[in-house]
């Protein structure tokens, strides 16, 4: 008898740990893919959890997702949950991708997937379906980016310039960028577009309308074959099919596509080294070159400015001036340096300047010698050198030079600097202060008095407040809605990212005020608990659909108008919930 009872309650807590064991799970729809396929991703658990934190994807494009589905099932007498995150993915590259540890907190606990090693290929044949939007929408829009000069020397501008083209028959509802050049290798100036125009032109001999998104100045600080990262974009657009209406016109549907401009490559040449100048501090343009004194006569201790400038094309933030050599009787201060540059498609044009102050010291007459700037002038291939006049500066009033003869010497005269020093003296302290029966020594003694029932009081307090678990668990759910709240704010414009940080807002808020968990979050327990609580049933009505809000915009596309307004909406309900419970 003892036996048996004994079986039974080994399987009887076998199946009990085996009911309750939290399983959290990466699946991926193909672990072997082409880089022009897509992946999905999905990450299960068969409890509720909170704080979920995906992987960096790092290699892929997030082209969809994350898309959220709860199961609950009830069979046989046994509950069964299951929720799921999906996300879908475009390879950057291929090769060997891995895809990281995801993380979510159940009961207290931290759970993380086990990476997937990701193997993919080159470009593979995809079934293409005539009626399927994503192919037509990939065949009708291109993104090309256009180099201006493909073997510029070092520090020699060029543009790229990426353009949009697209299909008389598929239109454009928006976009935005899901990986941006860096330029690494370049000094780089972005021209900002002040408004889109849309332009007529042909793209593989076809008529295609084109838009210009970026123009980017930029400056080789390498040399060799150097690249220009690709530009990609995910777009929304309204794609062309095969099907037509009741009136003949083509029927089109929405999609949602990612494209990347090619990568380009530029030859940076080397500046020639013959020829090159001593003076050549890297300046590369077309240049005038000045050097002015603002006074040739003036008094000893006085002070005068002589400014050196180069003017013209070229970059002028890319090289230093020349320092003038002058003679030691004259005091130099630091230079000042100016700098009034206009960027363009044409590279920078305008002034570069260097002020120094002079300050001499004795009367005389100085020559300030020419001074010699160059630079190499890619229009010729040629350096190129410019010389200043030499400038004489007069100092009229002040004093002579030092003698250095070895009669104008002057003696020195011993003088005794010291009297008699006494051997013995009766030296007596000034001050003799007591540190007994003192301020301080009073107050070192009562501190410990004051600070050992401090120290039991704090301790018990904090005891207390970490046996609270149930208080803990609230204040920390309150504590993540105003985290999210924040996060929501710094994501606005991208729908994906802010849409996720206001639903965890509003789940971690409903925790904290109604003590409930996610899985128990139905509108109309929500409804009923905060009417209960004293909520008004407008507030109510607003926060369920704020909760709306963020169900939908994982399948619509939302503008930036609507989610600052639902922004502005989950504040003020916020607030009044607080006040009103």
């Amino acid at each position: 008898m003892k036996m048996k009872l004994k079986f039974l309650l080994i399987v009887f807590f076998a199946g009990f740990s085996a009911y309750s064991q939290v399983a959290f799970d990466a699946v991926v729809s193909k672990e072997t893919l082409g880089v022009n396929e897509r992946l999905r991703v999905d990450f299960e658990m068969n409890k509720d959890g909170d704080n979920f934190r995906p992987p960096s994807f790092q290699g892929f494009t997030v082209v969809g997702g994350p898309n959220q589905s709860i199961s609950k099932q009830w069979i046989n007498g046994k509950a069964s949950f299951s929720k799921t995150f999906s996300y879908f993915l475009q390879p950057k590259a291929t090769g060997k991708l891995k895809i990281g540890q995801a993380e979510i907190e159940i009961d207290g606990t931290v759970y993380k997937t086990i990476p997937i090693e990701i193997n993919v290929t080159g470009a593979v044949d995809l079934q293409k379906d005539p009626n399927d939007p994503q192919v037509a929408a990939t065949e009708n829009v291109h993104l090309v980016a256009e180099v201006s000069k493909s073997d510029p020397y070092l520090n020699e501008a060029f543009t790229v310039v990426y353009k949009l083209y697209v299909s008389r028959e598929t239109a454009v509802n928006g976009w935005n960028e899901l990986d941006a050049p860096k330029f690494a290798d370049f000094w780089s100036q972005s021209i900002d577009e002040k408004q889109f125009k849309v332009y007529d032109g042909s793209y593989n001999g076809k008529p295609y309308r084109y838009v210009i998104l970026r123009r980017t100045l930029l400056y080789p600080q390498k040399t060799g074959e150097l690249t220009i990262e690709p530009l990609a974009l995910n777009i929304n657009v309204e794609a062309p099919t095969n099907r037509r209406d009741i009136f003949g016109m083509r029927i089109t549907r929405p999609a949602k596509i990612t494209v990347t401009a090619p990568t380009r490559k530029v030859n940076v040449k080397r500046l020639p080294e013959d020829g090159k100048p001593e003076s050549f501090t890297g300046a590369v343009g077309s240049f005038d070159f000045d050097v002015i004194a603002s006074k040739t006569k003036l008094d000893a201790q006085e002070a005068l400015d002589l400014t050196l400038t180069a003017k013209g094309n070229g970059n002028l933030k890319l090289f230093n001036l020349p320092k003038p050599k002058l003679p030691s009787s004259l005091e130099v201060y630091e230079p000042e340096n100016n700098q009034d540059v206009r960027v363009s498609l044409n590279g920078m044009a305008g002034s570069t300047a260097a002020r120094y102050t002079i300050v001499p010291q004795q009367k005389g007459n100085y020559p300030i010698p020419p001074i010699r700037f160059s630079y190499f002038d890619p229009a010729t291939e040629q350096y190129k050198t410019l010389s200043s006049d030499e400038i004489i500066i007069d100092v009229e009033n002040g004093p002579a030079a030092l003698a250095s003869k070895d009669d104008n010497k002057v003696p020195v005269k011993a003088v005794n600097q010291f009297n008699y020093i006494k051997s013995d003296a009766n030296l007596v302290a000034q001050n003799k202060d007591s540190f007994f029966a003192t301020i301080t020594f009073w107050g070192m003694l009562a501190t410990p008095v004051i600070l050992i029932p401090l120290a039991i009081l704090f301790g018990r307090k904090r005891k207390a407040y970490q046996n609270d678990v149930k208080g803990n668990r609230l204040r920390k759910a309150d504590k993540l809605a105003r985290k999210y709240l924040g996060d929501a704010k710094k994501s606005l414009g991208d729908q994906t990212a802010f849409y996720l940080a206001l639903e965890k807002c509003l789940h971690n808020f409903l925790k904290a005020r109604l003590n409930i968990q996610t899985s128990d979050m139905s509108k109309d327990r929500i409804s009923k608990l905060l009417q209960e609580r004293g909520a008004t049933v407008e507030t109510t009505a607003d926060f369920l659909k704020l909760l709306e809000s963020c169900e939908f915009a994982r399948y619509t596309p939302s503008s930036s108008d609507a989610m600052q307004h639902d922004y502005e909406q989950a504040s003020r309900v916020i607030s009044e919930i607080d006040k009103q419970l």
